[in-house]
């Protein structure tokens, strides 16, 4: 009898700490990438409204699943607000046994390991629904197996403990970065088709503080919206698709946070990239080498009243006037100059339907398909003829890349290619180590002819680095921590998307590899610098050091490796994933200073003076046109000026008959320059830079 006594006294006593307890519906997990839900109906309790007084306090659940990480759970009320549970932790473990979530846990599931046994804090807080939201009703529990037809598992039990002195919800007011605020009006969001939301943009200027509470003042009308990406789609933070339109639909160019007007836009998310700048340094560093890539800016999301982190609002990549400089080409323009420009093409995922295969496999490769994608125009939109003509162009140009002759100035690839597009994409794509600039993502775009001669094939815009610059688990890169490694040599790991390998062939003519290393020097002298590097990282991360810890308030995901496989430890902290950045970059620099091709002899690097006189350029850097000053070097009747690359290929020559006149570069590539002045039997060469 006595045990009888205790044992109902020790409920009374747990039911009067916890409160309430209630159990979901179970059942098996399937294993093909979808959602799904375990439903758990609330009818009533004492307190319909959930806050601090009366809230939820506790989830716990058993589960049985091989490979932990596959796995992203949520919980959702039955008004929609969705709070990350866990996702990606346990890597290889299996379970969740007798696994609770509680925010008052001193330990973080992310430091736990299969099958997390015990209480641990969520990812998330829970306290966001305790923000007077009803607690009647159906709440889900949302599992999803981010990695489909692999491995399988059910879920046993769960449950959901409400009472007193339960968490507070996550509060945003302000922030420096600009605020988005989107509304879906209760419309679930997917990958496809889009639906129809609206969302306002609050930015009162750089360095102003913007008020969650202030009105939209940059943008404040309809939009329609979708999931974007692939694999990214998968993880807790979703990426997003957004199209301005107008009140009937109709599409809407506008200017985004000083961005040129357009109508397609899209929301990268931060989930796997922990320094934020992994897509925004490699966009940075390719517009300063003088090609177009996608414009961006930082912001934080509000999206049906829920926080959502730090987003990169960004140009998404097509053509354009301000984007993909190329001529517009229309389903009509099938003859004649027309027909030759412009193409946008890509080396991606593929169906029958968007692309093409290539007559070529990689000369590394025999018998690999290769397939290339219609980017512009678009599958629906491209004419037969448009086919054949960019399929024709393709198929020379590897027919000269893959000839005995290829190198031959003549007849070789460079008839076909803008060399220099394709060092400075390499470089990007190599000094960040990023796989997938190489095997999809890969884009590539031809403009029209002229009537003086055809228009090259450029490589670009850069695209997609939220895998690159760090160390991951991935074909050979599964222990290198060294910064070594060529990834332009993805074919060799079997990847989900085939290599085109031009750069495999391209390697091995000698006057490539040369161009490509004296490129690298001028690069390491200039933006490659570490100090530039650092220099860029440090300000950025200062200008996110407010908003940085409500984005990991809100995930919780610092100190455990998610989203990307990562094989070296994961910093507990913001400021130690910047210190593990710059370390990364600066141990594969190194690696690259000492492995890069080519030789160097014939780089155009030098600079001399002849001491009789002294010159000077201004202004040094400059973006359309200097001058030449002088103080001991009068010019009696003209002085010749010549502009040469770093490989001595002369750009430019022009006379002046005084100092003051101008001499403009305008339309010229950024990078170093070497200019040549010959005056009175007299010559000077120095440097010119141009951003």
């Amino acid at each position: 009898m006595k045990k009888i006594y205790f044992f109902l006294f020790f409920i009374f006593i747990s039911n009067s700490t916890l409160g309430q307890t209630f159990s979901g519906a179970i059942g098996p997990i399937a294993d093909d990438g979808s959602t799904n839900d375990y439903n758990l109906s609330i009818s009533g309790f004492q307190y319909a409204n959930l806050n601090t007084s009366f809230g939820i306090q506790q989830v716990c659940l058993n589960i049985t699943h091989t490979w932990d990480s596959d796995l992203n759970v949520f919980l959702v009320s039955p008004s929609g607000t969705m709070v990350n549970l866990f996702s990606g932790i346990g890597g290889d473990g299996d379970n969740f046994t007798n696994t609770c979530l509680n925010q008052s846990a001193t330990v973080s599931i992310n430091t736990g390991t299969a099958p997390f046994t015990g209480t641990f804090k969520p990812q998330e807080t829970l306290g966001n629904f305790n923000n007077g939201q009803s607690g009647i009703g159906t709440w889900k529990l949302r599992i999803i197996d981010t990695y489909p037809f692999a491995d399988t598992g059910s879920v046993l039990s769960w449950s959901i403990t409400f009472g007193s002195n339960a968490p507070g919800p996550f509060v945003f007011t302000s922030s420096n970065l600009p605020i988005v605020v989107i509304n879906t009006n209760g419309v679930a969001i997917q990958d496809e088709p889009s639906i129809n939301a609206t969302m306002g943009i609050i930015f009162n200027g750089e360095g102003n503080m913007n008020q969650v509470s202030d009105t939209p003042n940059n943008y404040n009308g309809n939009i329609l919206i979708e999931y974007r990406g692939n694999y990214s789609q998968s993880l807790p933070q979703k990426p997003y698709k957004i199209e301005t339109i107008d009140a009937a639909n109709a599409e809407l160019d506008v200017s985004l946070l000083g961005m040129p007007a357009e109508h397609d836009w899209v929301l990268i998310a931060n989930y796997n990239d922990k320094v934020f700048m992994r897509n925004t340094l490699a966009y940075s560093l390719f517009t300063q080498m003088g090609h177009y890539a996608a414009r961006h800016k930082f912001c934080e999301v509000i999206l049906n009243g829920s926080y959502q982190g730090v987003y990169i609002l960004m140009e998404s990549l097509k053509r354009d006037n301000n984007r993909i400089d190329i001529a517009r080409l229309n389903p009509d323009e099938n003859s004649g100059i027309d027909l030759t420009g412009g193409y946008i093409i890509k080396n991606d995922y593929w169906n029958e339907n968007d692309s093409w295969l290539s007559n070529f496999s990689p000369i590394d490769h025999p018998g690999l398909d290769i397939h290339l994608v219609y980017d512009y125009p678009k599958p629906e939109d491209i004419s037969p003829q448009q086919k054949t003509y960019i399929q024709g162009f393709i198929d020379e140009f590897e027919t000269a890349l893959y000839s005995i002759d290829f190198d031959s100035p003549t007849t070789g690839f460079r008839n076909y290619i803008d060399t220099e597009s394709f060092i400075d994409y390499f470089i990007i794509n190599e000094l960040s180590r990023n796989n997938d600039g190489f095997k999809k993502s890969s884009y590539f775009h031809k403009d029209k002819d002229k009537i003086t001669g055809i228009s090259k094939l450029k490589a670009g815009p850069v695209w997609d680095f939220d895998w690159a610059w760090k160390n991951i688990n991935e074909c050979y890169l599964t222990t290198v921590t060294d910064g070594s490694g060529w990834i332009h040599l993805i074919n060799n790991c079997n990847p989900d998307s085939n290599s085109t390998g031009w750069y495999v062939r391209l390697l091995q003519d000698p006057t490539f590899q040369s161009e490509l290393h004296c490129r690298w020097i001028e690069l390491r002298s200039t933006i490659l610098s570490e100090t530039a590097l650092n220099n860029y990282i440090d300000q950025t991360a200062l200008y996110l050091q407010q908003a940085q810890d409500r984005h990991f308030q809100k995930w919780g995901n610092l100190g455990v490796n998610t989203g990307t496989p990562e094989i070296d430890p994961d910093p507990a902290t913001f400021e130690g994933q910047i210190l593990k950045f710059k370390s990364w970059i600066t141990t594969r620099m190194a690696w690259l200073d000492a492995n890069m091709p080519g030789d160097i002899s014939n780089c155009a690097l030098s600079v001399s003076e002849n001491e009789n006189h002294t010159l000077r350029l201004f202004p040094n850097p400059t973006h359309d046109y200097f001058y030449i000053e002088s103080t001991t070097t009068p010019i009696s009747t003209k002085a010749e000026i010549q502009i040469s690359d770093v490989l001595g290929r002369t750009v430019h020559q022009t006379t002046i008959k005084s100092w003051n006149e101008p001499i403009s570069i305008l339309g010229y590539n950024s990078g170093t320059y070497l200019v040549k002045v010959f005056v009175d039997s007299k010559n000077f060469t120095t440097k010119l830079v141009i951003e």
